[in-house]
């Protein structure tokens, strides 16, 4: 039994023409997935039901043997154990930073599934400390550069230590530096067992990262 199966998957949008028609996918635990597509093939969809946010007009999704569907995520206590297990980092990190501090973003995933207070300042502080962003605890997002926010909102879905990884262009808008240092980040993540599944563009992260792409 795969980690993560998609069967038969179709999606629309206001019942226009579909995004995904009869999708199938198998992703093993640990595996590297590369998501590959044109604009508008469908990648940010696919992500969308993966994590819950959009559910499929038709098709199965299995996660770890259960199926993922509005009924299954209803359920308060089913919806925190996915979600702590499952973590996106959306290509506009200013969608997840919501926050008047970049320390209540961070900490924002931790408090959702009831972490007490000081299991959530711990968490977040060395979170904080493992992105090097410990200086930028107090500031406004939204004064933050593109590449801080990046940073930023990959802490925050780290904060939850997710089993799957989801992560859409996510070396759009960093300058060299910046895409070196979440290149040899996601290297280490990798090789700790975690799965990642990257929608991509880059050459450069797919050379860096042993994986298998998937075509939409």
């Amino acid at each position: 039994m795969a980690f993560i199966e998609l069967k038969d998957i179709t999606f629309a949008y206001d019942e226009g023409e579909n995004v995904l028609s009869g999708f199938n996918l198998l992703i093993e635990e640990g595996e590297c997935v590369f998501v590959r597509g044109d604009n508008g093939s469908g990648k940010s969809t696919l992500f969308r039901i993966l994590t819950g946010i959009s559910y499929p007009a038709s098709g199965i999704y299995k996660f770890d043997g259960e199926e993922i569907n509005k009924k299954y995520l209803k359920d308060n206590r089913n919806s925190k154990l996915f979600h702590k297990r499952v973590g996106y980092l959306f290509q506009n990190p200013d969608i997840m930073l919501f926050s008047n501090t970049v320390f209540d973003d961070v900490a924002f995933g931790p408090r959702q599934i009831g972490l007490g207070d000081k299991e959530v300042l711990a968490r977040t502080e060395d979170i904080l400390k493992t992105f090097d962003i410990e200086e930028l605890r107090d500031k406004a997002p939204y004064h933050l550069s593109g590449g801080q926010k990046k940073k930023v909102a990959l802490a925050a879905v780290f904060a939850l230590n997710p089993e799957v990884i989801l992560l859409d262009e996510p070396l759009a808008g960093l300058d060299k530096k910046g895409r070196g240092w979440l290149v040899e980040f996601l290297k280490e993540v990798k090789s700790s067992g975690k799965t990642l599944i990257i929608a991509t563009h880059s050459d450069e992260i797919e050379a860096e990262l042993d994986g298998r792409v998937c075509e939409l």
